[in-house]
């Protein structure tokens, strides 16, 4: 079934065909759904764990909750608003909303249905959910304790009539509406809405002597109605919630005081249009219209669902103490010249001098390794200044402390703090408060754009020159998304990616407009520019002899004019393979377009990061990692960096990495060029073979890695004999041990990004 209403195309003539037909590329929303319809097969494949399976149904409910807050609120924007903004593919907004309803209905169903399924089997697993009409009176007499001691005094029911308007129901919030009636007027019926309060949480405990048992939070209410209308009869009662328009929009050349503003407009989110209604299905026509009415929305706006909604809730129950239903936990790593401690900060930065480092979060620690270098950076007499972008730091942030270590230690310390992170805004403005009392100095933001690149640097006078330590990143300074996030990480102590660290900085927080980077391609200046070239420079060198081939790892591929490239790389010839996780908006195996490109998706236990760009260039092989993915809002509306990895055995490792997550048959699902994927595996099980998981592959190799410490360690060799498949670079019979790769020279000749920047520029 085609994505767009455009039909695929047959094999032409290539020097006839138009790469901007809208036949050849796939819906950005719709490609999101098929997106989240992964996350919810995770939820549904009985290998995974039962709170894993559980945690999957979770991040479905709340990815769909910012889908709609976000996306669907934007086109239903341009709707109003009459703006003819077509999608890539020709979509219009109401196309566009029409098919997004009809993609989601089946997907919310099977939600409601996994949610059904799951329940009856984590309760022989000792997590149960009651139900309240079947709890014995002992139970009852407990939890109607509980009620009016505890719930009853939170609760504010709210009429719904004429001289009571219909309240601000908060976003996302769970309420229940309930029908009354007076003894005195039997024959008129009235409505009252009344929100659960957010102080408590929705799951009420139930004693027991093993195990874990509770009762819903709206059930106890539900119960105890009469309570809430004393004079009155509850007739009956239905949950529902809305979800609202949650973006926002600062008129920055207007405010006075960003971070007041950005205050003022995450207040502000709660109370946005509303875009959806969740209601419960067994609610008559008559209070579906009510609601409707009163909401401002239209018959689609409305989703119908059985059981309980808001299931993002449902994650508060993954963190209970039942290692047996969650995924094994691991230890990670340390690197050899990480293992000197903070006390003794000169070693670290003499380990970096040595060599380039490359981290593999989560399998390589992050307080180990990224924490570490910020407190030995505090703690060091040599260091004289920090620099560092926070995009999102998470509640809780050891980097955080660090910085203001430093501060107190005294350090000339920067924080460029990125307050418009979409739902981390709130701990970007307590964070940014934090920092500025303790003596560093805060930067809030550019004008117009978000500074989405991950970079620190430490300033330090070492023994032969003051020398610029450079920490670069594909994910955030966060330690709790560090250990569910794969992402790299690269220490360097080089001159040029020093040079390029500095300018980035002066540009962040002054009026410097540097013209050339030695290293770094910086959007929204020169990125967009620098990949284009690359991938125009493998199309023209590529010969039978000597073929071109890419390979890329996103999280979101949407760019028109990247893909553009892509597929005039393809039709030279360029083999072609990207690991997409998100979105993907390219369609792959088009005749005479793409069928030189193959595009997989991996979604399992770990959320795929990282973003990686190989480029063979004919033997003298580049490798890139990247903050940006390949989105016009990445590549053109937001400060980010990519960077070349031009130490030997880092490229080594990361040609590594690319190679297991290629071999990937577990996770791994293949895009079709109508749009839709398969999972790899199915092909694989019908052959009978082993399925393969890259993640799972990786902790292996931890365990290599643990076991062979104490002779010496495990060499890539090793670990390389752990896979059961060819390469995925065609000139590659086997990887290099990782001694072999590091005698080779720090200094490995790699194009200066400021050549090609000029070059890109004229």
């Amino acid at each position: 079934m085609p994505v767009t209403k455009a039909e695929k195309p047959e094999r032409v003539d290539q020097k006839r065909i138009d790469l901007s037909d809208p036949s050849y590329y796939i819906n950005r929303e719709l490609s999101w759904i098929a997106f989240n319809q992964r996350v919810l097969e995770e939820a549904e494949d009985p290998a995974n764990p039962l709170l894993e399976r559980l945690k999957f149904l979770a991040i479905f409910s709340s990815n769909l909750d910012e889908f709609f807050m976000i996306r669907v609120a934007g086109l239903k924007e341009q709707l109003d608003a009459g703006v003819v903004n077509l999608a890539v593919d020709e979509m219009s907004a109401a196309e566009q909303l029409q098919a997004i309803r009809e993609r989601l209905l089946p997907l919310i169903a099977k939600q409601s249905t996994l949610l059904r399924e799951l329940l009856p089997q984590l309760a022989e697993a000792g997590i149960v959910i009651h139900s309240y009409d079947k709890l014995n009176s002992r139970d009852r007499a407990a939890l109607e304790e509980h009620f009016y001691q505890t719930v009853f005094p939170l609760l504010t029911p709210l009429a719904i009539d004429s001289g009571h308007p219909f309240p601000q129901v908060l976003n996302r919030s769970l309420n229940i509406l309930f029908t009354i009636q007076s003894t005195d007027e039997p024959d008129e019926r009235r409505a009252a809405v009344l929100q659960l309060p957010q102080v408590l949480s929705r799951f009420v405990p139930l004693k027991r002597k093993s195990g874990y048992h509770f009762v819903l939070m709206e059930e106890v209410i539900q119960a105890h109605s009469d309570a809430l209308f004393p004079g009155l009869q509850v007739m009956e009662s239905y949950n529902f919630r809305v979800s609202r328009d949650a973006d926002i929009e600062i008129a920055e050349d207007e405010a006075s005081d960003l971070l007041t503003e950005m205050e003022e407009q995450v207040r502000q989110r709660r109370w946005g249009a509303a875009v959806r209604l969740e209601l419960d299905e067994r609610a008559p026509e008559n209070l579906r219209e009510l609601l409707m009415t009163l909401l401002d929305l239209a018959n689609d706006d409305v989703y119908a669902v059985s059981g309980p909604r808001n299931i993002s809730d449902f994650m508060g129950l993954t963190g209970l103490d039942a290692r047996q239903l969650r995924y094994p936990s691991f230890s990670t790593r340390i690197l050899p010249r990480f293992n000197a401690e903070v006390a003794n900060p000169a070693a670290l930065f003499a380990a970096i001098r040595q060599q380039d480092i490359i981290v593999h979060h989560p399998f390589d620690s992050f307080s180990n390794h990224v924490v570490k270098f910020a407190l030995a950076a505090a703690e060091d007499p040599a260091v004289l200044a920090i620099k560092v972008t926070l995009y999102r730091a998470g509640r809780k942030s050891p980097v955080v402390d660090a910085l203001i270590k430093a501060a107190q230690n005294g350090k000339q310390v920067t924080a460029f703090v990125e307050l418009k992170a979409r739902f981390d805004e709130e701990n970007n403005i307590q964070w940014a408060r934090e920092l500025e009392k303790a003596g560093v100095h805060v930067v809030y933001g550019i004008m117009g754009l978000k500074t989405h690149a991950k970079i620190m640097m430490v300033v330090r006078k070492d023994e032969d020159k003051i020398r610029t330590y450079v920490h670069l990143s594909t994910g955030n300074y966060n330690q709790v998304t560090a250990r569910i996030y794969t992402d790299l990480g690269y220490f360097t102590a080089r001159e040029d990616f020093g040079s390029d660290a500095i300018n980035l900085f002066n540009f962040l927080t002054g009026y410097s407009q540097c013209k050339t980077w030695r290293q770094f391609a910086i959007a929204p200046v020169t990125l967009a520019d620098v990949l284009l070239m690359l991938i125009r420079r493998e199309t023209e060198s590529h010969t039978a002899e000597n073929p071109g081939e890419i390979v890329a790892k996103l999280n979101a591929l949407v760019d028109e004019k990247i893909i553009r490239a892509l597929y005039r790389a393809s039709q030279k010839g360029v083999k072609i393979k990207l690991l997409v996780r998100g979105v993907c908006c390219l369609r792959p195996g088009v005749p005479g377009v793409s069928e030189n490109i193959e595009v997989r998706s991996i979604v399992g236990r770990f959320l795929e990061h990282s973003r990686i760009a190989y480029f063979k260039n004919g033997g003298d092989e580049e490798i890139y990692l990247s903050s940006a993915d390949w989105m016009p809002r990445n590549l053109y509306r937001r400060v980010e960096v990519m960077f070349p990895v031009p130490e030997p055995s880092a490229k080594t490792q990361i040609k590594h990495f690319l190679n297991v997550y290629w071999s990937d048959t577990a996770k791994s699902r293949i895009l079709k060029p109508d749009g839709s994927y398969e999972k790899l595996g199915d092909r694989i099980k019908a052959k009978d073979k082993k399925l393969f998981s890259s993640q799972q592959h990786f902790l292996n190799e931890l365990r290599l890695y643990s076991k062979g410490a104490a002779t010496g360690g495990a060499s890539l060799d090793d670990i390389q004999a752990l896979l059961f498949s060819p390469s995925l670079f065609a000139q590659d019979q086997a990887l290099p041990s990782q001694a072999n790769a590091e005698q080779k020279s720090n200094h490995h000749k790699n194009i200066p990004l400021g050549a090609k920047n000029n070059a890109a520029h004229s």
